[in-house]
C-alpha cells in the first residue's frame, strides 16, 4: 500500500523524501539560533493553507503579530489566512499556568487542521518542569513508576510523557506535526531534552558548516519513519520566497 504523503512546500525537500512527509508523521526540527527552524514551519503551515488543509501553530516565543510580520518578509500573507480560517496562531503562555494538553486537544476537536507546529518543543519542556506541571495528569505514567521504584524527575523522563501524550493525540487525528529544538553546537543529542529525537516519527537537522573560510547552511534528515529519504548533507538557502533545498547539491 502507497503512502499517504503530506507536501512541505519547501523545494528540493519533498524530493528529499520521496515525494513529501508521511502524512501523520510528528517531525522533529533541530537547529542552533538564527538556522531558520521558524521559518521551516511556517513554510510547511503556509503551503498546506494555500492547499486549503487548515493549519495551527503553537508558539511559545512570537505573538500573532510577531509571526504576521515574520511571513511578510518572505511574500506570506498569514494575516489573511488567518482572517480566512486556514491558520489558527496560538499563543501559549508558559507563565501562565495553562494545561497544554488539554488545549491542544481542545483545538483538535473544534478547529480539526491537518498541520501543526509546536514552536518550540524546547520551551515548552522547560515550562512544565519550572512551572511544576508534572503534578498533574500529564505526567500520570512518572508518578506511577516512582511509587515503584524511587527514580527522579528527571527532564528526560517529564519530557517523554509529553511526547507521549503530544504524539497520542496528534495519531488520533491523522495530523502531521513539525515541532522545534535548540540544538547547541557539538552537542552528541538532537534535541534540547535529549529523548525527542528517539520518540518522533522523523528528525530534520538544520546547521551552519564551514568548508575552509567559507560557512554555509546544511540540513540532513537524520530520521524518517515510512520512507526511504536521502541519507547525506543537503545545502540550503533561504531567499525572499523562503527556503529552498539544494537537492543535487551535496554539503559534504
Amino acid at each position: 500500500m502507497a503512502v499517504s504523503r503530506t507536501k512541505t512546500g519547501i523545494e528540493g525537500l519533498d524530493k528529499a523524501l520521496q515525494g513529501g512527509l508521511p502524512e501523520g508523521n510528528m517531525v522533529l526540527i533541530s537547529g542552533g539560533a538564527g538556522t531558520g527552524k521558524s521559518t521551516f514551519c511556517m513554510q510547511f503551515l503556509v503551503h498546506g493553507a494555500q492547499n486549503n488543509e487548515r493549519g495551527v501553530y503553537i508558539s511559545t516565543e512570537q505573538t500573532e503579530s510577531e509571526l504576521i510580520k515574520q511571513g511578510l518578509g518572505f511574500g506570506w500573507d498569514l494575516e489573511s489566512l488567518i482572517k480566512r480560517g486556514l491558520i489558527k496562531v496560538v499563543f501559549y503562555d508558559i507563565t501562565g499556568g495553562d494545561n497544554f494538553l488539554k488545549r491542544l486537544d481542545l483545538i483538535l476537536k473544534e478547529f480539526k487542521p491537518k498541520r501543526i507546529v509546536v514552536d518550540s518543543m524546547s520551551t515548552l519542556t522547560d515550562a512544565m518542569i519550572v512551572g511544576g506541571l508534572a503534578e498533574h495528569d500529564a505526567f500520570s505514567m512518572v508518578q506511577i513508576a516512582e511509587t515503584v521504584s524511587p527514580i527522579p524527575r528527571t527532564e528526560q523522563l517529564i519530557a517523554k510523557q509529553i511526547l507521549y501524550r503530544l504524539l497520542s493525540s496528534l495519531r488520533a487525528y491523522g495530523v502531521t506535526t513539525m515541532l522545534t529544538s535548540e540544538l547547541f553546537e557539538e552537542a552528541a543529542r538532537l534535541s534540547a531534552d535529549g529523548v525527542s529525537e528517539f520518540i518522533a516519527d522523523g528528525v530534520i537537522v538544520l546547521s551552519y558548516l564551514g568548508v575552509g573560510s567559507s560557512v554555509f547552511r546544511s540540513v540532513r534528515i537524520r530520521k524518517m519513519r515510512y520512507t526511504d529519504h536521502e541519507k547525506g548533507s543537503l545545502r540550503y538557502e533561504m531567499s525572499p520566497k523562503g527556503i529552498t533545498i539544494k537537492i543535487d547539491d551535496l554539503a559534504l
